[in-house]
């Protein structure tokens, strides 16, 4: 699964209907809905948003501003938000996850990419304007030729991260317009016993055997850091959900495919402050945190909501505030004096929890050998009735949660499974519906993008199957993005290269015949926590690759209206064993599910490409075979032992270029740097 912002819709599949009748000529990008017309033409999916809008306007009146902005995150700047925080979906009807509303007194629109374009036409009514395009800019452009010089446009300031706030208000001050903080959000004012109830499910301790190490240690290196830090700060402020899970080894179900709970944490030089709901701690979790005592190593629980509130009382003292930009919201930075406040980019618990200790990188191996039990199950059965035409992206996507499901430790999916046959694949990030879906089929490609949350950590993994006679196009295009998964898993780097640096190495053998792909090559994997943990990965924004690390691999392919291509493995970053002194490191892949033979062109690949696929084979026979025979589940270990099979050589005896790539990738990146 890539990097962020990804998302699926099942909406995607209308885009795909001139594949099954639509004329190939047929705009997409039109509206197709029809308001110029009386009575309007729109499809009945729209959401009638009339009564909704009426009443936002009188509390913009209320509060003298010309135009509210609803973005589509919660306070905690989370890639996947709780249905308590779907504000936008309910002021605008639609339901997709990515986009931006602006209501003015006399207008209201809506900006999304082109992921959700028709999904926006067929449920918004005719109140609103949908704008596709995304990003701060062309958001203040229209505000610009919307509200008079002098306007006052409102925004929740828990809903915006810092850089959203710093971007919007430059260009709306240097325009005199004002960016105006309203602490009380207006589209809750309104929506009433409508919204769903605030989350209550049980917040509980992960056992010891689960953890990497005890909470108190934990908070005694934070604490370690901040005495080393040259600014001396006397606390760290906490937002995103997973590090306050990750602090205290606490988990809960606020948010879709993420274990967490709605929380902050302050932790000072003195004492520990989880902000929650109170309520949904159990005696024994209370216990666990040592909570009511006065100690240093007490923690000390404070209603969710009182965040603003204490963290502005503690900065009277002397005090600075250690924070993460990235997920610190606006609402929280504005009652900090900049005097008092420290910002990096991520703070030290979003840095620390990226490099996982011995026994959690041992946890999260345990949990891609039972994953890895669970997807060659169902590829097995896959193999055994497609061909019966009985199987439907849909339902295939259901059977691969049941046998995951039947593995140890399971608590869910970490993320929608992309389960897509044939075009649908093109869209790299489709998902398919009970109600939308396509059947899969021995003459076309599947791809699987799936992963699942365990105790002992969390898995993604992406393999492309063909069960029919794949076109030499296919096979090719197969085998060049297998190319670019095995070149950058086993490369050599320095210590403390970025992920941007060596990312090239994934995309080469494609760029070599002209083919790339639209995404991101990977992301950082957590332990029970997120399946794109940040910082780590292959972008500009993430941090240095360190010993310790987990990212993902995943180059693709993705050929319009055809098929689609993605191979993606989980890899913990490792020491390298070099024939000189220095600190280097590669890539160990944890996940364990052979690729499919039948789209491999032997032919492509180096002698060292192919050693590196047969060692990778035996270390799948050697994890995952005797826990297939312990089970039982012989079938799907004799097709493990057929899967993994050496591929016969037919590669030309031609010297690698890998290490002359080397020096010449990382010297050509480096010109950028």
């Amino acid at each position: 699964m890539a990097p962020a912002p990804w998302g699926c819709s099942p909406w995607l599949v209308l885009l795909c209907a001139c594949a099954w009748g639509r004329p190939k000529s047929l705009d997409l990008r039109e509206d197709v809905r029809n308001c110029s017309v009386s009575p309007p033409y729109l499809p009945v999916t729209v959401v009638n948003t009339t009564a909704q809008l009426t009443a936002l306007r009188q509390q913009m009146h209320t509060q003298n501003v010309s135009a509210y902005i609803v973005p589509d995150t919660d306070a905690h700047m989370s890639e996947y938000i709780g249905d308590y925080d779907k504000r936008r979906a309910w002021i605008t009807g639609f339901t997709g996850s990515a986009g931006i509303a602006v209501v003015t007194m006399g207008k209201a629109a809506l900006w999304t990419d082109s992921r959700y374009w028709t999904q926006a036409e067929r449920q918004m009514d005719c109140n609103w304007g949908l704008h596709k395009e995304v990003g701060t800019t062309p958001v203040v452009t229209w505000l610009l030729t919307e509200i008079p010089v002098g306007g006052r446009v409102g925004f929740d300031p828990f809903l915006f991260s810092i850089n959203s706030w710093e971007s919007y208000n430059v260009a709306l001050r240097d325009s005199d317009r004002e960016l105006v903080s309203i602490t009380v959000n207006l589209v809750d004012l309104l929506w009433g016993s409508e919204r769903p109830p605030v989350p209550s499910e049980p917040i509980y301790a992960l056992q010891e055997a689960f953890t990497g190490s005890s909470w108190q240690e934990k908070v005694s290196g934070i604490r370690s850091q901040m005495q080393k830090h040259r600014e001396a700060p006397t606390a760290v402020l906490l937002s995103a959900l997973d590090e306050t899970a990750w602090l205290f080894n606490l988990r809960s179900s606020d948010i879709p495919y993420n274990p967490f709970f709605y929380s902050y944490t302050l932790l000072t030089d003195s004492s520990i402050r989880l902000f929650a709901n109170k309520s949904r701690f159990s005696s024994e979790t209370l216990q666990y945190l040592n909570s009511g005592c006065t100690g240093p190593m007490c923690v000390q629980l404070e209603d969710y909501g009182q965040v603003r509130d204490s963290v502005q009382a503690y900065t009277s003292g002397a005090v600075k505030i250690w924070i993460g930009t990235s997920y610190t919201s606006y609402g929280l930075y504005e009652v900090i004096p900049k005097e008092k406040l420290i910002a990096d980019t991520y703070s030290p618990v979003m840095v620390t929890k990226a490099v996982k200790n011995s026994k959690e990188q041992t946890l999260l191996r345990a949990s891609h050998v039972r994953d890895a039990v669970a997807v060659i199950r169902y590829l097995v059965w896959l193999e055994e009735n497609v061909p019966k035409g009985t199987v439907d992206e849909f339902s295939g996507a259901e059977l691969l949660e049941k046998f995951r499901g039947e593995e140890e430790f399971f608590s869910g999916s970490s993320f929608e499974t992309i389960s897509a046959s044939g075009l649908n694949a093109a869209l790299a990030h489709y998902s398919p519906t009970k109600e939308l879906h396509r059947k899969l089929s021995s003459d076309e490609m599947y791809l699987l993008d799936s992963g699942g949350q365990y105790w002992d950590g969390t898995t993604d993994i992406t393999r492309t199957v063909h069960w029919g006679t794949p076109s030499a196009f296919q096979k090719e295009a197969y085998t060049r993005v297998l190319i670019g998964n095995i070149d950058l898993s086993r490369l050599v780097f320095p210590a403390a290269t970025s992920g941007r640096m060596v990312e090239a190495f994934a995309r080469r053998a494609l760029w070599d015949v002209g083919l790339n792909y639209g995404h991101g090559t990977g992301h950082g994997i957590g332990n029970f926590l997120c399946v794109h943990e940040w910082p780590v990965g292959f972008q500009s924004g993430n941090i240095a690759m360190a010993k310790g690390m987990f990212t993902s691999i995943e180059p693709g392919y993705y050929q319009d209206g055809e098929f689609g291509i993605r191979l993606e493995d989980v890899a913990l970053v490792v020491e390298a064993k070099t024939k000189y002194p220095g600190t280097y490191l590669t890539f160990e892949v944890v996940s364990l599910v052979p690729y499919d033979r039948n789209l491999i062109d032997v032919s492509l690949l180096s002698p060292e490409q192919l050693q590196s696929l047969t060692r990778y084979y035996q270390t799948i026979r050697e994890k995952v075979g005797p826990e297939l025979q312990r089970r039982q589940l012989l079938e799907e270990f004799s097709w493990l032992q057929r899967h993994t099979e050496p591929l016969a050589s037919r590669a030309a005896p031609t010297a690698s270029l890998a290490p002359l790539m080397t020096v010449s990738a990382l010297t050509i990146l480096s010109w950028s740097v």
